[in-house]
């Protein structure tokens, strides 16, 4: 009997160990929140947890790739951690520092200008350890499960569920980086004002110099016509 009850014990402690070990990495990913998570919110300010899973390094970048419905010029950076620089990419954007000390998450937040008319929103994720390991959550979900991390396997990307937009939410027009060059740029066709009152003045109620010099012409003619019939006269 005692045999057999040590045999069973190992065994037992075996599984167990086996158990812890297998779930650590299953339980580590990245994850988003937001009290603003609706559809067209504007100034909407996510929440992100990057999980540590590494037990030598600590982490010292967090690199996004944005859903295409969200313009990188659209997203500032909130708050991270202390001396961690936020950097816009083409796709995207880093969130980048010294590393962070061994097991600690790098939690950070951004605000986005608008969320899009969407369900729901993905932001896959490098992590980045001060060793060059780098955890990839870009895996998209497809099972259908609430909870956005499918059936517990592979590295799915944080997803933002959105509620319905609200009543009468439309869409913000585009960045100022993004929109046509500003009106100060264009070159003005308008004349100014003391140009203006020339050219009315001119039209309205001046006359040019050339029109006197016609006048003066018309009166020298008009008084030598008149000299040339006086003399006319005399002489018959």
């Amino acid at each position: 009997m005692s045999r057999t009850i040590r045999r069973l014990t190992v065994a037992a402690a075996a599984a167990a160990t086996a158990v812890l070990f297998t779930a650590v990495p299953a339980a580590a990913h990245v994850e988003v929140e937001s009290d603003d998570a609706q559809a067209l919110a504007e100034n909407a300010e996510l929440a992100f947890t990057a999980e540590s899973e590494s037990a030598t390094a600590g982490i010292t970048q967090i690199r996004v790739v944005l859903p295409e419905s969200i313009a990188p010029s659209d997203v500032t950076y909130g708050k991270g951690p202390e001396g961690w620089k936020f950097t816009a990419t083409d796709d995207g954007y880093t969130v980048k520092g010294a590393a962070l000390k061994v097991g600690a998450d790098a939690e950070y937040s951004v605000v986005v200008r608008q969320l899009p008319d969407a369900k729901e929103l993905a932001f896959k994720t490098l992590q980045t350890y001060g060793d060059g390991k780098v955890d990839r959550w870009i895996e998209l979900d497809e099972s259908g499960d609430d909870d956005g991390h499918g059936h517990g396997e592979g590295n799915p990307a944080p997803v933002l569920k959105l509620k319905a937009a609200a009543p009468g939410a439309t869409p913000v027009s585009p960045s100022p980086s993004a929109s046509a060059t500003p009106t100060s740029e264009e070159p003005s066709t308008s004349p100014t004002p003391q140009a203006a009152d020339t050219e009315e003045k001119d039209d309205d109620g001046g006359l040019s110099t050339g029109v006197w010099v016609a006048i003066a012409v018309v009166l020298v003619v008009a008084v030598a016509l008149v000299v040339v019939r006086r003399r006319g006269g005399v002489r018959q």
